[in-house]
């Protein structure tokens, strides 16, 4: 049995999320019956997050176990051909030690979010950013996220569905820059609660549009309740961009 990890890059798009779901298609589904039909074997894949239905991700790492031998890159072309049509890709591909797993020996977690602020529809991006068409303050947002970072209660910012043992977090980064007519937030930590980026992006936006101030973002964060929370940012504009490694530190 040999421990592959996979790199994994796919729109989120028509998929109800990363896990393996019953009530619609799953990134999870479309690679572990692509390693079906590649070798005959039920395999089950594990990843270094989740993602809700409508997120994408740039560069999930997930392991999967095989008895049959390959070599990484014919794996990876021979997933990639099962793969078809779905928007899924495995850009990497590597043996790894029994020990290693692509959940418990994740030390850190990266996300970015893309807002698209412009008063004229998305086209391209449509499904792959947050559109904004009120003029945001991205200098106010990024010094308003500052308040979030370091070890909190993020109980305001969890879903009412998160299955962590507790809401509190260690978040090492949260910047917000301006691209032209794009913001872009990027959250790293060793770990996040279910919605916890998107809340904040949202609640950030907020202070963005000048309906809030960074007052109100951190009374929200002490309040410790779902209900202060002040808006949920949609899921087309999250991406997860990386996972880090001991070993790859």
């Amino acid at each position: 049995m040999t421990r592959f990890a996979l790199t994994i890059e796919f729109d989120g798009g028509p998929f109800f999320g990363l896990q393996r779901q019953d009530n619609g298609p799953s990134v999870q589904q479309s690679i572990e019956d692509a390693a079906h039909a590649v070798t005959g074997e039920t395999v089950t894949l594990h990843s270094a997050g989740r993602t809700d239905s409508g997120v994408h991700a740039l560069a999930m790492r997930s392991h999967l176990d095989i008895e049959k031998p390959f070599e990484p890159f014919r794996l990876m072309e021979a997933l990639n051909a099962k793969l078809r049509p779905d928007p899924v890709a495995v850009i990497g591909c590597e043996v790894k030690p029994d020990d290693w797993h692509a959940r418990f020996s994740c030390i850190g977690r990266s996300y970015e979010y893309r807002i698209r602020n412009r008063r004229a529809p998305l086209t391209l991006e449509r499904g792959r950013a947050w559109h904004v068409a009120r003029p945001l303050d991205a200098g106010a947002m990024h010094a308003a996220a500052q308040a979030l970072v370091g070890q909190h209660d993020f109980t305001t910012f969890r879903s009412a569905h998160c299955q962590a043992a507790s809401p509190v977090k260690t978040l090492d980064r949260l910047d917000v820059t301006r691209e032209g007519d794009g913001v872009i937030i990027r959250a790293a930590a060793r770990s996040f609660l279910h919605h916890q980026v998107r809340s904040m992006v949202g609640c950030l936006a907020l202070v963005g549009q000048g309906t809030w101030g960074i007052d109100q973002l951190a009374e929200a964060l002490e309040a410790k309740d779902r209900s202060a929370l002040g808006l949920n940012a949609p899921p087309e504009g999250l991406y997860f961009v990386k996972a880090t490694y001991p070993e790859e530190k």
